[in-house]
């Protein structure tokens, strides 16, 4: 009888444990420094919440520019819809070399996104920038954007004809 008493008392009080944590996404909201050298606007649709779609399908098209001397072209990729939110990367080329990478779009619907994306966001456009390719590292943290990233990075690259 002692014994049930004991394993009782220990369930609710891990039960109580458990429903007074408190997560962190209903908290404050952390603001991404814009010198991150990413863009921090998003396209009218928005970012979906967790639990949104999963996957990370392609959907939209891309688009390209070029400036009044043709010397670069701007292009932007594909949407890549994530688990967190679309990803749509812009790369400015000039001289057939990737000369900026920026990210368009991209998962900060609460502070834990905006957290990931201030550090994950400048060192996906680095290792771009240094690649020259699609064919980068992923951010540790940030699996599920650097796909997305990754993606779109691709959908751009092609586009120019790299």
């Amino acid at each position: 009888m002692r014994k049930i008493v004991v394993a009782l008392m220990g369930t609710i009080s891990g039960l109580i444990m458990l429903f007074s944590y408190h997560t962190s996404l209903g908290g404050g909201t952390l603001a991404v420094p814009p010198s991150i050298g990413a863009s921090t606007t998003t396209s009218s649709s928005g970012s979906t919440s967790p639990g949104g779609s999963s996957g990370t399908s392609s959907a939209g098209g891309g688009s390209s520019s070029s400036s009044a001397g043709g010397s670069s072209t701007t292009v932007t990729g594909d949407t890549a819809q994530t688990r967190w939110g679309p990803v749509r990367v812009q790369i400015t080329v000039s001289s057939g070399q990737i000369t900026d990478v920026t990210a368009v779009q991209y998962p900060n619907g609460n502070g834990r996104d905006q957290e990931i994306n201030s550090y994950a966001l400048p060192v996906l456009a680095q290792e771009a920038l240094k690649a020259q390719s699609a064919n980068i590292d992923h951010v540790s943290g940030a699996t599920v954007t650097s796909d997305g990233y990754v993606q779109s990075l691709q959908s751009a690259i092609d586009q120019a004809n790299l």
